[in-house]
């Protein structure tokens, strides 16, 4: 469990520093279709873990997962090497030399691949100040963080409980055999992976807002379903919860393009941080809150308190969250 501990701290502190780096990076037509796919790379990676703990786990036992987990992070190391910092970043800071070189540099290489560079975009130059968390709760960000608070909680909650629950509902409810609960959280995690990347090629023409706005609410449709059904065979939960998982997911995943868009750079980091602090959050509660109402009231409950999260999750979004397909980020936040 503590090894586990820093495991959490060094991952969930990467995360949202590489969500406000790529942000940074990228310019604002396409941002959201590019940093998209990049992300479906997590949900590959979850869909590879299942795919391998299928074969691994029955003959060599669960520990060995772990030493496959080590792999990715011995990879690491030396790509680290080939990472400058954000232009932004510097720039914000006062390293205008530095973030020109870099620029320099990135538009060199694109002219030397044959690229045709488009004009660039004048924006107002952002007021430079320094980092201050209490910014998040002032005047525009005010709105911003709670939305994004709340949409990180209710999906998180629901996607994380749902996939760390359904394995244990298969066997003890339903009792299928190891290798059949190990593929129907494979077919499960395959759901997300499809319907993420329909997200990742759409998001930049529907727009964050209107995304969230028409997924939240859809996603408690076949939990509603299941409950009202009951939940009586590993078939229809599969269906039926695996749909629900894959709708979610295009909210869980997308997120850290969404937090780390409607924050300046003083802000990109911390913003997201805290946004993500609450999927931690999210993702604790949700298995906690599956034991205390299926010991309590029973399966199909659990479905349906899932369902509400999510509407919940979609209100706050339709009254609170800014649309930011499109728009430079220095014209999102001053």
């Amino acid at each position: 469990m503590a090894f586990r501990f820093v495991q959490g701290v060094g991952t969930g502190g990467e995360v949202p520093v590489a969500s406000a780096y790529i942000n940074e990076l990228i310019g604002s037509k396409g941002r959201g279709r590019f940093f998209l796919l990049y992300e479906v790379m997590f949900l590959l990676g979850l869909v590879g873990a299942g795919l391998i703990g299928y074969f691994m786990v029955p003959a060599y036992g669960w520990k060995a997962m772990f030493v496959v987990g080590l792999i990715p992070a011995i990879l690491m190391i030396p790509l680290r090497w080939f990472l400058h910092e954000s232009p932004r970043w510097l720039a914000a800071n006062g390293r205008y030399e530095e973030a020109d070189r870099i620029v320099t540099k990135l538009e060199n290489s694109a002219r030397a691949a044959g690229k045709e560079l488009p004009e660039p975009k004048i924006v107002a130059a952002p007021v430079r100040r320094r980092s201050d968390w209490r910014e998040l709760f002032q005047d525009i960000y005010l709105k911003r963080t709670l939305s994004i608070w709340a949409m990180w909680f209710s999906a998180y909650m629901v996607a994380n409980g749902t996939i760390t629950w359904l394995p244990t509902l298969y066997r003890q409810t339903f009792n299928p055999p190891l290798e059949t609960t190990i593929f129907y959280g494979f077919v499960t995690s395959v759901g997300g992976v499809i319907a993420a990347v329909i997200c990742a090629l759409l998001i930049d023409k529907v727009g964050r807002k209107r995304w969230y706005t028409g997924a939240l609410p859809i996603a408690p449709v076949p939990l509603v379903i299941l409950a009202w059904l009951g939940a009586t065979s590993a078939i229809q939960v599969l269906i039926l919860a695996g749909l629900a998982y894959a709708i979610v997911q295009t909210v869980t995943f997308s997120l850290y393009l969404y937090s780390a868009e409607i924050y300046p750079t003083r802000l990109r980091a911390i913003g997201t941080g805290t946004g993500s602090a609450w999927l931690r959050l999210g993702s604790s509660a949700g298995p906690i809150a599956v034991g205390w109402v299926m010991s309590s009231m029973g399966i199909q409950y659990v479905f349906g308190a899932f369902a509400a999260i999510l509407l919940v999750g979609a209100l706050v979004t339709a009254v609170f969250a800014v649309e930011t397909k499109g728009r430079v980020l220095e014209e999102l936040s001053p």
